[in-house]
């Protein structure tokens, strides 16, 4: 489980507890990325990890964004396997039994989750309807909201990936171009309880428009080798 984090105090704690919960029944990790919070985020996350041993804390030096954050978490998992969500709080962790029921049935490499009822603003929710519409038309990834944090994927998948700011929002497109299998699951959305937005409805759309520009030259040249098998020795 990685969930990166940026001036979350008053809710870190909790997420991580809610974590916790929903992956009881599981043999699991909590990878938390403090992406250099100003506020008492880790020392929020620091006392939690008395209650649960299963918590690791990656400490940026300086602030990174989310895209990086996610890497960084990651490179640090050791399982085979990644739950990611947001660590605003908005995603529900329990959700995350929905997305390991859809791998077992799909054994795809991705099972993105897509908001259902979301609890935005009009303004994001309008902003984020029209960039997923322009999205979605260019880069065919077949997704309806990938601005939705919880996803889960194979570690290896995720890592043969291009890297690149705001990656985290390509997700679908960039692993369909490798050409592993993605399959989508609804999940609920939750409104904001601390913390702020680290993103603008115009910035947003400003950065989307560049990313697409850059995720579509990926796509155009790439180029898949069919099935890859080494030979047997003679």
């Amino acid at each position: 489980m990685v969930a990166p984090m940026h001036n979350e105090a008053g809710g870190a704690a909790q997420l991580v507890a809610e974590i916790a919960a929903a992956l009881e029944n599981t043999d699991h990790e909590i990878i938390i990325v403090d992406d250099a919070s100003s506020d008492e985020t880790l020392r929020e996350l620091s006392e939690a990890t008395d209650k649960f041993p299963q918590l690791r804390i990656i400490r940026h030096e300086r602030n990174a964004g989310q895209s990086r954050a996610l890497r960084s978490g990651v490179l640090a998992a050791r399982g085979s396997v990644v739950v990611m969500l947001d660590g605003d709080g908005q995603n529900d962790p329990a959700d995350i039994p929905l997305l390991f029921d859809k791998y077992d049935q799909t054994h795809a490499a991705m099972v993105a989750g897509e908001r259902r009822a979301r609890q935005d603003s009009s303004a994001k929710k309008l902003a984020s309807r029209f960039a997923n519409g322009v999205r979605r038309r260019l880069l065919r990834d077949g997704a309806t909201d990938t601005g939705c944090g919880l996803k889960l994927f194979h570690r290896d998948a995720f890592l043969r990936l291009p890297y690149f700011d705001h990656m985290h929002r390509y997700l679908p497109a960039l692993m369909r171009r490798e050409g592993f299998e993605v399959v989508f699951v609804p999940v609920s959305h939750r409104a904001r309880a601390h913390g702020k937005s680290k993103y603008s409805n115009l910035g947003r759309l400003m950065v989307a428009f560049r990313d697409i520009l850059g995720v579509l030259w990926l796509l155009a040249r790439a180029k898949s080798p069919g099935n890859v098998s080494e030979e047997p020795r003679k």
